[in-house]
């Protein structure tokens, strides 16, 4: 039994910069094991941020370049690490940053070119994970739920809180999942207003009183209504939610206060109707940056109730598990086995999905 040696390079929504897990990887007896050995998450400078996040409104051109630059810049960032490592590694695999994601009209796109990244940090390259499955009529998201699946099972559901919210767990044999909503993108985008990274714990949240009247457009918003699978983004957020957020005339502290009151209520409706229901205790795992904020865990729980456990593990798993996904996607890729789930996505088929790249020479 050999472990594959991997570096899982992840960038989510929230912006906040690039996640590196350096993790061992194998198999036994059937079941998959994992160990993060070492991370590093390096944020992306004011300039970096931006070109990112305004990445949609780029001319093809512009966009194509982009899609270069990022890629040596993964490169780049993935070599520093390897070089300070001194330990082996088989392979990198990347998830980049998505820049587009309409699945609707058979379109993603995740910057940073794969054999630019590979050139650059002379390693072997898994990336693009997304495309084939929204060929095969796939959302093409979210794709953590293999992971969960395969490294997670010992829990009933596995929940994310990146910039938005997202959710997996096991129905009628299957693997169901999708993005529910809302976590920290609004969050972050009020507290930017404030001259603030983010609100730490929830500290204003806490203090803030919840608005009623934001509270209710919030639930009443047509996405919540989409039966599954289904998966948002920055698009919905920027079209849907800034509207609302602007339009709300109230303290930051309250627009806080209700965003994540709102966010737990979504959160809880959706693990309450898919709860087994001959089962009395169920167990859930929260990951993602919105675990370190305990006035959101504290709101989740009390809108759960005592029979489902909310569970928060170490910090090392809450910040870099979807690095470490990405990693066995790309274990699972090269050893040509399913790593897109149909019954996640909604696509035709399960798929091996990902883009394979070697290291050349210009």
């Amino acid at each position: 039994m050999s472990a594959y040696k991997v570096l899982g390079l992840m960038s989510g929504t929230s912006l906040d910069g690039l996640d590196i897990a350096y993790c061992h990887i194998w198999e036994e007896n059937g079941h998959w094991h994992f160990s993060i050995k070492k991370t590093a998450e390096i944020e992306y400078s004011n300039e970096m941020q931006e070109y990112l996040k305004n990445a949609i409104h780029l001319s093809e051109t512009e966009h194509a370049q982009l899609h270069k630059e990022y890629g040596i810049w993964l490169g780049q960032q993935s070599k520093v690490f390897i070089e300070q490592l001194d330990e082996e590694v088989d392979f990198i695999a990347s998830h980049g940053h998505t820049s587009h994601h309409r699945p609707e009209d058979g379109i993603t796109f995740q910057l940073g070119d794969g054999q630019l990244l590979a050139n650059t940090a002379n390693k072997q390259v898994v990336c693009d994970f997304r495309t084939k499955d929204v060929s095969l009529k796939g959302q093409g998201a979210p794709l953590v739920p293999i992971g969960d699946k395969l490294l997670f099972h010992e829990y009933d559901f596995c929940l994310n809180l990146g910039g938005i919210s997202n959710i997996s767990f096991d129905k009628d044999g299957e693997r169901i999942a999708y993005d529910i909503g809302l976590a920290n993108m609004p969050l972050n985008h009020i507290t930017h207003k404030m001259g603030l990274a983010y609100d730490d714990n929830g500290k204003l949240a806490r203090s803030g009183k919840l608005n009623h009247e934001l509270l209710g457009k919030l639930n009443g918003l047509e996405y919540y209504r989409l039966p599954y699978p289904k998966s948002t983004g920055y698009e919905w957020f920027t079209s849907e939610i800034v509207p609302l957020i602007e339009g709300a005339k109230i303290p930051n502290e309250d627009l806080l206060h209700t965003f994540i009151h709102h966010n737990c209520e979504q959160i809880a409706f959706a693990v309450l109707k898919y709860k087994n229901t001959g089962k009395s205790n169920s167990k859930l795992l929260v990951t993602g940056g919105g675990a370190l904020n305990q006035f959101f865990i504290d709101t989740l729980q009390n809108k759960l109730g005592p029979y489902i456990e909310v569970v928060v593990p170490n910090q090392t798993l809450i910040a870099y598990k979807e690095a470490l996904v990405f990693a066995l996607m790309g274990v699972l890729r090269l050893q040509g086995k399913i790593n897109v789930l149909k019954s996640v996505t909604g696509a035709t088929m399960d798929s091996c999905s990902g883009e394979v790249f070697f290291p050349k020479e210009d």
